[in-house]
């Protein structure tokens, strides 16, 4: 024997996986899971959210501890930072949306 191992198991690239948060800034409530999925089911939360325009922000690790919620569980506290972030992120890109069509 030559010492050396093989892994023969078939190679599968990993599923995409996506999560979709509902927040209102106005409330008071936290932000809640609202879907969550892998494969198939992330592919068409992403195609939702892009039909209607919904920002899409990538954060593998985030969606992973997203996909361990019940569907509109709020978000725990140990996740409001990096939700944060992101909420971060979609304002600003609603209001650059917003300033690129009252420039028009």
């Amino acid at each position: 024997m030559n010492g050396r191992f093989y892994d023969f198991r078939k190679r599968v690239a990993p599923r995409p996986a996506a999560a979709a948060l509902k927040y209102d800034p106005v409330g008071h409530d936290a932000p809640q899971l609202i879907a969550a999925g892998r494969g198939l089911i992330a592919e068409e939360i992403v195609r939702v959210a892009r039909e209607h325009n919904i920002p899409l922000h990538e954060d593998a690790q985030l969606v992973e501890a997203l996909s361990r919620l019940e569907l509109t569980q709020s978000i725990p506290r140990e996740l409001y930072a990096v939700v944060a972030e992101v909420l971060a992120y979609v304002f600003r890109v609603d209001a650059q949306a917003a300033s690129r069509s009252h420039s028009r």
